[in-house]
């Protein structure tokens, strides 16, 4: 087995241990694996792998990555903070989009749909104050869902966060559970929960979490980009 698969198997083992902590069935968990500043040939040995669902941070990354290796059977999710004007690039390139944290974004991935297609999303959760970071505010989380499902290219999946590095995470997924459940109240099909990367995906099971964000543990450090 080469390194990466047995980093590979090593992480899904761990979330196998942890979903049966929390009672769960691992089956129903996503494993994402990002691959952020990693080749395009990285993606193609994990898809040899049996990998299926890779995220990416940045569009332009996503947009080369997804060009070089279409002819897999990958599942591409976007999870960076997306700019308004790079909407029409994203919604080409991303099967998923889990960053949508603004009305103005909302907009621009629904203007960008050139067919009849319907694009993913899901609405990011801010955790800590910081009206600066990435995401709404759990309070203004249900009317961003509702305006989501006003836009008939866009699909609600549900929620996503990323626990602050200054509070335990276990007490960070525990609110986002309630913010979910709240957006479920809008929305009732919403039920995925994208939530937990290398150092906190435990806890992120025991609060629901659908999908995890992984990476380095899977892929290893990231490469020199000097």
């Amino acid at each position: 087995m080469t390194d990466l698969g047995a980093r590979l198997s090593a992480i899904d083992e761990q979330i196998a241990d942890a979903a049966r902590r929390a009672g769960r069935d691992a089956t129903e968990i996503s494993r994402i694996v990002v691959t952020k500043f990693h080749p395009a040939e990285l993606v193609r040995e994990l898809a040899s792998l049996g990998v299926r669902e890779v995220g990416e941070n940045r569009q332009q990354e996503l947009s080369v990555k997804r060009d070089e290796l279409e002819a897999l059977d990958l599942t591409w999710h976007f999870i960076g903070q997306a700019q308004t004007n790079k909407a029409a690039a994203i919604r080409r390139s991303a099967d998923i989009v889990h960053s949508v944290d603004r009305v103005r974004l909302a907009d621009a991935l629904h203007r960008a749909v050139e067919d009849d297609s319907v694009l993913d999303v899901l609405v990011q959760i801010n955790l800590t104050p910081d009206a600066g970071r990435g995401g709404v505010q759990p309070a203004e989380a249900a009317a961003l869902a509702e305006h989501v499902l006003a836009l008939p290219s866009l699909r609600l999946r549900g929620v996503m966060a990323v626990a602050p590095l200054d509070e335990e995470p276990a007490s960070a997924f525990a609110r986002l559970h309630r913010v979910a459940e709240e957006v479920r109240g809008v929305a009732p099909d919403a039920t995925w929960i994208s939530a937990g990367m290398t150092g906190d995906f435990a806890e992120a099971i025991a609060a629901g979490a659908t999908h995890l964000r992984i990476g380095s543990a899977i892929t290893g450090p990231r490469p020199d980009r000097g």
